[in-house]
């Protein structure tokens, strides 16, 4: 066990104006040279110099304390050693640097997140967390765990991760939107839930995983999915603004992105519109008919934002050949649904809509044969005792903080990612 330190501990971003102060240093040893140890923390670096090392041998990258003097000089602050501790040696030099390819920085995460760019990545992500819950709070919602064993499907049915529940089959939840309804059946009216989802994706890409963080939002006693969209605007730019707040100099600094707050109300079109400007502009998305691909998602959002000089559009009006049973059509016998995605910058950040309430419109949406039925049974029995007019949103975490920092792959906004190929670390 060590000792009870004999001083309290200095952050390296907390040293200005110490001249002459003996401090307690905690961090890496970020680089050794010439009798120079330059110690890193998440504050930033301070050079080690003269003063007596001991028998500590330090290596690049060892855990280290150092007990010294602070000065201030033509070359900068430094700290004169009176004392140094290796407490926990590096064995091995670092198997990877920034220059390293992406994969194999996943591979040493633990060493890949030391970087303070990287670090920057997550606190960007506390403070966005934190005003999230900050704007729902003053907004009435409440914030719900929902469980994340299923007996059926959520979903379309497909990608689904299957496990053995006590000798009967379940399934890992891939979102909690049957939760959230039933939420405001119960009356709830608004909730929110930031929580893990799991989708048996296939894909390998930079804006695909097997399981991320998901945020929820669902609310009731609306008129339609515009109302939902008016919500999510006003929630997201306070987020942005609070990021930008808090760390927009560190943003441009390690980042080289000028986090600007988006003005409201954002860009809205149909889907019909935005399937206009792809063919004026040459391009005929890949995949179902009226819906776009990642290709279409990029061009129509520089498209958009050389018209309007914004960020952010609401796509709606999908079809309903390309959304959920659950999306409540435009109108009685429309083939159009009362949905939107938000794409940022090239990227879907958001699918959402108003739901269908009414139990016997939702029972017929959702086909009839006997199979399904059952499936979806429970979920149905949330509408037979009366349901209000709801709707809500699901936004990915690492899509949203990929496009604040301009990453290029969500598994760079990612603790610890998981897509087909990788399970561990």
């Amino acid at each position: 066990m060590n000792p009870t330190p004999a001083h309290p501990r200095t952050l390296v971003g907390d040293l200005a104006g110490m001249d002459g102060a003996t401090v307690r240093l905690c961090g890496w040893a970020h680089a050794v040279a010439a009798g120079v140890i330059t110690l890193r923390d998440h504050t930033g670096q301070v050079a080690l110099v003269g003063g007596h090392h001991g028998s500590a041998t330090v290596t690049r990258e060892s855990a280290i304390e150092a007990i010294g003097t602070v000065s201030r000089g033509a070359a900068g602050t430094t700290v004169a050693v009176a004392e140094l501790r290796v407490l926990g040696p590096a064995l091995d030099p670092p198997p990877v640097d920034a220059a390293s390819p992406l994969a194999a920085r996943l591979d040493h995460r633990h060493v890949d997140l030391r970087q303070p760019r990287n670090r920057l990545v997550f606190e960007v992500q506390t403070t966005a967390e934190r005003a999230m819950r900050a704007w729902w709070a003053d907004h009435g919602f409440l914030e719900l765990h929902t469980p994340k064993f299923r007996a059926s499907p959520n979903r379309s049915g497909r990608e689904l991760f299957s496990v053995d529940y006590f000798g009967r089959p379940a399934y890992l939840a891939q979102s909690p939107q049957f939760a959230k309804q039933m939420a405001m059946s119960a009356g709830f009216e608004r909730v929110f839930e930031i929580g893990p989802v799991f989708r048996a994706n296939p894909l390998v890409t930079d804006r695909h995983d097997t399981e991320f963080v998901s945020v929820d939002v669902e609310v009731s006693w609306i008129g339609s999915h515009e109302d939902v969209m008016d919500i999510e605007e006003r929630w997201l730019a306070h987020v942005v603004g609070e990021v930008a707040a808090a760390h927009g100099a560190d943003i441009e600094r390690l980042f080289g992105r000028v986090v600007r707050v988006p003005e409201t109300p954002f860009p809205r079109i149909t889907m019909a519109g935005a399937l206009d400007i792809l063919t004026g502009i040459g391009h005929v998305p890949a995949g179902p008919a009226g819906d776009i691909d990642a290709e279409g998602e990029r061009l129509l959002c520089a498209h958009l934002a050389a018209e309007h000089g914004h960020e952010l559009v609401f796509v709606t009006e999908y079809p309903a050949a390309v959304r959920p049973f659950y999306h409540m059509r435009m109108e009685d016998g429309s083939d159009l649904t009362r949905s939107f995605d938000l794409l940022w910058n090239g990227l879907e950040v958001t699918t959402g809509a108003q739901r269908e309430h009414r139990h016997d419109r939702l029972a017929d949406q959702a086909g009839a044969g006997p199979g399904r039925r059952a499936a979806i049974a429970p979920y149905l029995d949330f509408f037979r005792h009366g349901c209000p007019p709801h709707g809500g949103y699901g936004l990915g975490l690492s899509r949203l903080l990929t496009r604040i920092l301009g990453l290029d792959d969500v598994r760079e906004a990612t603790f610890l990612p998981r897509d087909r190929h990788r399970l561990s670390p």
